[in-house]
């Protein structure tokens, strides 16, 4: 069975939206009117609608899972003083991060306590993540290597306060997958 992209299998979602969106504007159009109430069966309609766009959507694991990938080989480029790539992979983290917590933006801690996540990933990027990506602008090994593992001691101290520390992190012993050329050299 043949996969695309993540990025065509958003694209075919937000088409399919476009598309349900002309498709039930009338209705959608005719319930908005003053004094006009929508039928239980267009409400009904229209909720298997939303359950089922939701069903097309990816998981916060998925996101999280890409996260992890990219952060993981983030590691292996500024090992290696690859820093355009480190800055690729730096760009990837944060957006997969912003992509998990629009996924599931509050979570319930195991006291049944609600936990924004992005209050807790709002500061982690202005700290933490920042720092990182200063070591890298200024192509700093030392540095580096320092505020990666601060980063990963936030991202478990975020772990932590959504009820998960078993999700504890470590410094990537080898890349995921073996494709990618860490070596900044052409």
């Amino acid at each position: 069975m043949r996969t695309f992209p993540l990025k065509w299998q958003i694209g075919i979602l937000v088409a399919c939206g476009l598309v349900w969106l002309f498709a039930f504007s009338d209705r959608a159009i005719h319930a908005a009117q003053p004094g006009s109430v929508a039928t239980n069966q267009e409400i009904a309609a229209l909720q298997a609608e939303v359950n089922r766009l939701k069903g097309m959507v990816p998981d916060q694991s998925h996101a999280m899972k890409d996260v992890a990938y990219h952060f993981g080989n983030l590691w292996f480029a500024g090992q290696k003083g690859n820093w355009p790539l480190a800055d690729f992979y730096w760009s990837e983290t944060k957006s997969h991060l912003r992509w998990a917590v629009r996924i599931i933006p509050v979570r319930k801690d195991p006291q049944g306590h609600e936990i924004r996540l992005a209050e807790i990933l709002d500061p982690i990027e202005k700290t933490a993540l920042e720092d990182v990506h200063k070591a890298i602008t200024e192509k700093n090994s030392e540095k580096f290597e320092q505020t990666y593992r601060q980063m990963l001691d936030s991202c478990y101290a975020c772990h932590l306060g959504a009820g998960k520390p078993y999700l504890r992190l470590q410094i990537p012993k080898q890349p995921e997958v073996s494709i990618i050329n860490f070596d900044p050299s052409p």
